[in-house]
């Protein structure tokens, strides 16, 4: 006879039910007379719950509990079960129609190629009732103690590599998940990080542009973040953009990661696309011009790891009956990306926001190209948010074609273990090619000490600061006046562009007396010398004095390499084939944008910020031969305040 309770069956737990799906909870008991249930809901007590079996409908994960009773007052509680619920999203997660509780994988492990020292976590999410058990499999073995849900491997190496399965099995039957391979890839490195940036803002005989400056000036501060050395050029010739890029090419190797990128005017024709030089003259044609696939073809020769080409330029069609350079096709070598700011046929877009200007292209590709991940997956994200933009809806998308064969990032890491001879004949170059004039301390008669420092703004833009130290017994009021030998053009000197240079000027430099902007460094072929003029009063006599002093500081910055010297490797083959010339040793570059005053509505209100785009001259074709002008067959870059529209 039994004089207490027993329970000769606990209920079951159900894992990874269907949320809303029904099962049953029962629990068996024995005792002396009639037996009373109450079924609990973690603390509360489940409503209506006082039979041995309890329907429940799953809603969210749970633990249940069943308290047995007696006419004695006796009374034993079952183990706790838990059932839990997974919310099916996807058609694959659902059970099959007559579903009665057997194993139902929901979610499969996934195939991952990781680096060694990882951490790696595959999933088998599964329901049934009873719950089911786990086990994992590697190759085909058992793995001891691997038996939840989750398999964890903290830190991969060589013995992890291999096929993962997972058994999922209950009292109703077994199923087996998909395999997933584990694969441990090789950490990719480059054996050095070279970028060429240039830009063409002052043209001589186009529309001047406002943006690339700015452009060009954060770019190569977020290259030199992610380990690059960058040349960056402002505003060149034919024969120094050819100069430059063969410059350029000189600098890559096997293993080397190369960025050329360049933001000005540009063209297509018949499926190539062109550079416009700032010496080009109107109408343009590809003689006049460099060509990318001539420049991506001489990277591709180089056997670089990475070639990264990054255009932010118009691809009108013009001028289809000019002869096209003859370029090679690609090599198959699978190592190069290409992005344009827009696709075949159409503009790209530069916007002025305030006393800012930048290229759309440019100002997302700055946002998002310190991201460590895939070069491609970048440009795909610049591509989303070059779409949302609503200046450019309709007008300007970005396209991105590639042949890349490994998952490449910008911010892999610089491995130069067998590459040492190579790198240390590059750093010199590039060195060279970035090096300043050391500060100098020049000592008037008066006794007055006046000290020049430099600052690279662009690889072929110095800035030189003028400072007064001290000053002789008697000698008072000083201010300073500078002055170069050969004189050098000032390209930011127009008002519309004062503002914007001056935010890029370094503020190292505590204050100066004086200081002098000097562009195209790549023109300088002698060395530079600096007049400085002290004016000063005499204290016994008050008079108002001059003297000056003279200093050679030589070639600075990218005038070592003197670009007027090299041989044009990079230049488009075909009937327009320019001439070329002796090479000479390889500098930085840089580039720059010119501005002008915000467009004015016609009623002489202001306008909104505006967009600037290159026009399609074939859309003038027939107009042009209506009213013949000498311009009728030139993409030109005009205000486009119909985009925007005018503030009132």
């Amino acid at each position: 006879m039994i004089s207490e309770i027993v329970i000769v069956k606990h209920p079951v737990p159900a894992a990874w039910v269907p949320k809303n799906y029904t099962l049953t909870l029962s629990v068996q008991a024995l005792g002396t007379g009639p037996l009373s249930y109450r079924w609990f809901q973690s603390q509360d007590e489940v409503p209506g719950g006082t039979n041995a079996d309890l329907v429940v409908k799953a809603q969210h994960s749970q633990w249940y509990v069943c308290r047995v009773n007696d006419q004695h007052c006796n009374s034993v509680f079952s183990n706790w079960v838990k059932v839990t619920v997974c919310d099916i999203s996807k058609p694959h997660t659902k059970p099959p129609g007559r579903w009665e509780g057997e194993p139902h994988i929901a979610v499969n492990p996934t195939s991952q190629a990781v680096q060694r020292g990882d951490r790696v976590t595959l999933q088998c999410s599964a329901f049934g009732i009873p719950a089911p058990r786990f086990q994992w499999y590697r190759n085909g073995l058992p793995l001891p103690t691997k038996n939840k849900e989750t398999l964890q491997i903290e830190k991969v190496d060589g013995d992890h590599e291999g096929c993962y399965l997972c058994s999922v099995s209950n009292a109703l039957g077994e199923k087996w998940t998909e395999p997933a391979e584990i694969s441990i890839v090789k950490k990719l490195t480059a054996t050095d990080k070279v970028a060429l940036l240039i830009g063409n803002l002052n043209y001589a005989h186009h529309p001047a542009l406002m943006a690339p400056m700015m452009d060009v000036h954060e770019l190569a501060n977020l290259l030199r973040q992610l380990g690059f050395r960058v040349v960056s050029l402002l505003d060149l010739t034919k024969a120094e953009m050819l100069s430059a890029i063969d410059a350029f090419l000189q600098l890559l190797d096997r293993g080397v990661y190369a960025l050329f990128y360049y933001a000005g005017h540009g063209y297509e024709c018949s499926g190539r696309n062109y550079l416009v030089p700032i010496d080009a003259p109107q109408p343009y044609r590809p003689e006049n011009c460099v060509s990318v696939q001539s420049v991506m073809r001489h990277m591709q020769e180089r056997l670089t790891a990475l070639n990264v080409i990054l255009l932010d330029t118009c691809r009108k069609w013009y001028n289809q009956h000019c002869a096209l350079s003859e370029v090679r096709s690609l090599a198959p070598l699978g190592n190069t990306v290409y992005g344009y700011a827009t696709c075949e046929d159409a503009e790209a877009f530069e916007v002025q926001d305030g006393e800012r200007s930048s290229g759309i292209f440019t100002k997302y590709l700055n946002k998002h190209i310190l991201r460590p991940e895939k070069i491609t997956h970048v440009l795909e994200q610049v591509s989303e948010d070059l779409g949302r933009d609503p200046l450019v809806t309709g007008k300007q998308v970005v396209e991105i074609r590639h042949t890349l064969k490994d998952p490449r990032t910008l911010a892999d890491p610089v491995r130069t273990t067998g590459h040492t001879t190579e790198l240390r004949v590059r750093d010199m170059c590039w060195r060279g090619a970035n090096e300043l004039p050391e500060r100098r301390t020049l000592v008037f008669p008066c006794g007055a000490e006046v000290e020049l420092s430099f600052s690279a703004l662009f690889s072929n833009v110095v800035i030189i600061f003028a400072s007064v130290k001290a000053t002789g017994r008697g000698v008072q009021d000083c201010s300073l006046s500078l002055r170069s030998n050969p004189v050098m053009e000032d390209v930011f000197s127009n008002a519309g562009c004062l503002d914007r240079i001056d935010s890029l000027l370094l503020s190292d430099t505590s204050n100066p007396d004086c200081s002098l902007r000097l562009c195209g460094l790549q023109k300088l072929q002698k060395s530079l010398v600096m007049e400085v003029d002290l004016h000063y009063t005499q204290a016994d006599s008050k008079a108002r004095l001059k003297e000056s002093r003279q200093q050679d500081v030589g070639k600075p910055l990218v005038a070592r390499c003197e670009l007027h010297r090299r041989t044009h490797a990079a230049e488009p083959a075909g009937p327009a084939r320019g001439e070329r010339r002796d090479g000479g040793p390889f500098q930085s570059m840089d580039q720059k944008a010119s501005y002008r005053q915000p467009p004015r509505h016609p009623l002489g209100r202001p306008c909104r910020p505006s967009t600037r785009k290159a026009e399609n001259a074939w859309k003038r074709v027939s107009a042009a031969s209506k009213n013949p002008s000498p311009r009728s067959n030139e993409p030109e870059e005009n205000d486009e305040n119909e985009i925007l529209g005018c503030s009132t």
